[in-house]
């Protein structure tokens, strides 16, 4: 057992979802020491995650985000949920659909031990609306971390009305040992960061849709005048706008709010292909993507 409270560095974290966010996730623990079992149904999908961990792997320790002194985790991958049978905790990332992500958590939670944390990376989707198809549902909360996730150290973290203390001191444990800061809120659509974000991005695509600036312009002149770090289209990119089409989606159902419709010009954007900077084209080129 760490300082901590996390079980120590030879005990595995699951991530299920070998996407953008899951291969984040799980280079971030690898490199904290921790070994990582990284599920997918896609064996090709894992391929691709595999490659892609090593390079960020080397990108995250080249600026100081990884810890130098400690000896990279373990990766393995496997198709079969089965697989997170003995972790420690385990780390939901698939797709932004309710249904998917309760079989996922449910298929988990049959393998793992009562009061393992089953993490949701939701950006939008109440926790208890998926603790609802859980057998102990008291072991479910939600992270929402930022993307790249294994540079930046913030996450949001939320507890459902049914958590549990002991999944949510566990998992908070895991965020220390991993060395993020987290800020705990409570359930609701959007929770925090994606309630205002998404509505951000959405009116920003708007603008561009318009003609009223370009993409660069408005990512321009959120950075300068009002200290956005990348603006809000460049962010869109690093999210992945179908991820960000999914999660708007789920925000609009769920609240009835007009401003999280995703508009015309990010639908039209994912029909092409053009996804941000995981297909090296969205509201910004940025080359030929790495294979």
């Amino acid at each position: 057992m760490t300082a901590d409270g996390w079980p120590g560095a030879g005990v595995k974290v699951a991530v299920v979802g070998a996407g953008t966010m899951g291969g984040g996730i799980a280079t971030l623990v690898l490199g904290h020491g921790i070994p990582v079992v990284l599920v997918d149904v896609d064996s090709a999908a894992l391929a691709a995650a595999e490659a892609r961990i090593g390079r960020q792997l080397r990108h995250g320790h080249l600026l100081g985000a990884l810890p130098a002194d400690r000896a990279g985790g373990t990766l393995t991958t496997t198709t079969a949920v089965a697989g997170v049978a003995g972790a420690a905790a385990v780390v939901e990332a698939v797709t932004e659909d309710p249904g998917r992500k309760r079989e996922v958590l449910a298929a988990a939670a049959a393998v793992v031990r009562p009061g393992t944390p089953l993490i949701s990376t939701t950006s939008g989707i109440p926790i208890d609306e998926l603790a609802g198809g859980l057998p102990r549902p008291e072991d479910l909360l939600g992270t929402h971390f930022m993307n790249p996730s294994y540079l930046i150290d913030m996450v949001e973290v939320v507890r459902g009305p049914r958590t549990g203390d002991a999944a949510f001191a566990a998992a908070q444990a895991l965020l220390a040992t991993l060395g993020r800061r987290s800020v705990v809120v409570r359930d609701a659509p959007g929770f925090v960061t994606s309630r205002l974000l998404h509505a951000m991005i959405n009116d920003a695509a708007r603008i561009v849709e318009e003609g009223v600036a370009s993409a660069d312009q408005v990512d321009t002149l959120l950075q300068g005048c009002l200290g956005h770090r990348t603006g809000p289209l460049r962010t869109a990119d690093l999210i992945g706008l179908d991820n960000l089409v999914d999660s708007l989606r789920a925000l609009h159902q769920r609240t009835g709010e007009e401003r999280y419709r995703p508009t015309g010009s990010l639908l039209r954007k994912v029909a092409a292909g053009e996804l941000g900077h995981k297909s090296g084209r969205g509201f910004h080129h940025y080359g030929e993507v790495p294979s």
